[in-house]
């Protein structure tokens, strides 16, 4: 699992819950090394809709994982509002 393909919201919360097993933390751990309490991540993990695009990559920070965005090689039609 060393990359992982974002294409849909539904997959966030997956990967989130994915990623933080993968490094082998808890909720708990990862909630701490952002200053809030698990409770709180917990909501963030599953709800990231929720959340600020900061606090999204705050958590992503907290699970050592990089961010790369890169153009698709024929876009695909956008996806409606409701996908998000």
């Amino acid at each position: 699992m060393d990359t992982l393909l974002l294409q849909t919201p539904a997959q966030l919360p997956l990967y989130l819950k994915a990623l933080r097993k993968r490094r082998g933390l808890t909720q708990s751990q990862v909630a701490s090394r952002l200053g809030i309490r698990q409770a709180r991540y917990a909501f963030r993990e599953t709800h990231p809709e929720t959340v600020s695009t900061r606090q999204i990559l705050d958590v992503f920070a907290a699970l050592g994982v990089d961010i790369l965005l890169r153009l698709r090689s024929t876009p695909k039609a956008a996806q409606s509002r409701e996908d998000w």
